[in-house]
């Protein structure tokens, strides 16, 4: 008599040894040749066994035919309930699937593409709420003026962290390499809106942040105030030279043909 545990159903030597009828519902699923040798069986339940084939599809390495078989109370017809590709133990498998919401990276964002935003985004508020500490400055600054949503705290702070931190805050290599800081720069113009009281735009067209948002603590080598360019040289200009001269005759004198410089000096001929 076949007895079963408390955890463990018990094993059906019927549904067991239906190996032959739990292949053929594999090979009706796969292509030609490719269920391979039994792997075993399992007891899924009460008269319900799960028999396993190996896969030789080389794009499913690891993977296994589970074929679930199963039969009525007191009947020997087995029939067939279920059968899948499941991976094994070893089996290749995609990375786990991520919603796209947390997949975008800035950047991603293309022409034509539309992120919607959600209803609870904790980035935004409605336009007419404003509560802390800085509420009266929030309401001046930050009015909805026809916005359903306006920027929450929580959303002006993580935008802070991101601009502060990165490439046009005050930590990177060349704000440390500037002469002067952005704040004191005339390229430098003011944002609206409670951000203004640490960041403005840059727009000078020679500064790598031009059209930038920039903190007032950054800067570059294109500062307003760095130094005064020097005119460029006008090489046009005719240069007289006073050091060097050259030998000429005042008279003409006979010589033959060939340079000037053969005939004899003045004072040579007798000539004042």
């Amino acid at each position: 008599m076949t007895t079963k545990t408390a955890n463990r159903p018990a094993i059906d030597s019927v549904l067991t040894g239906a190996v032959e009828l739990a292949r053929e519902a594999a090979d009706e699923l796969a292509e030609p040749g490719h269920v391979g040798e039994h792997l075993g069986t399992e007891a899924e339940g009460e008269r319900l066994v799960t028999h396993f084939f190996a896969c030789l599809n080389p794009a499913y390495r690891g993977w296994r035919w589970a074929v679930t078989v199963t039969r009525v109370s007191r009947s020997k017809v087995v029939t067939v309930a279920e059968a899948v590709l499941l991976p094994g133990a070893d089996a290749l498998l995609p990375p786990d699937w991520v919603p796209w919401s947390q997949r975008l990276q800035p950047g991603d964002l293309g022409v034509g593409d539309l992120l919607p935003t959600r209803a609870d985004d904790e980035r935004l508020m409605p336009g007419y709420l404003a509560t802390g500490a800085d509420a009266d400055e929030i309401a001046v600054w930050e009015l909805g003026l026809g916005r359903a949503r306006v920027l929450s705290p929580i959303g002006r702070d993580d935008a802070v962290d991101r601009w502060y931190s990165g490439d046009h805050g005050p930590q990177a290599p060349i704000a440390k390499a500037a002469p002067a800081q952005c704040a004191s720069c005339g390229f430098l113009s003011l944002m609206a809106g409670s951000l203004r009281r640490l960041f403005g735009v840059c727009t000078n067209e020679y500064s790598p942040s031009d059209g930038r948002v920039v903190s007032f603590d950054h800067g570059c080598g294109a500062h307003s105030e760095v130094a005064v360019i020097p005119a460029p040289v006008d090489t046009l200009t005719p240069v007289v030279d006073e050091i060097g001269y050259d030998l000429i005759v005042l008279h003409p004198v006979d010589h033959s043909p060939g340079s000037v410089d053969d005939a004899a000096p003045a004072e040579d001929l007798g000539h004042s």
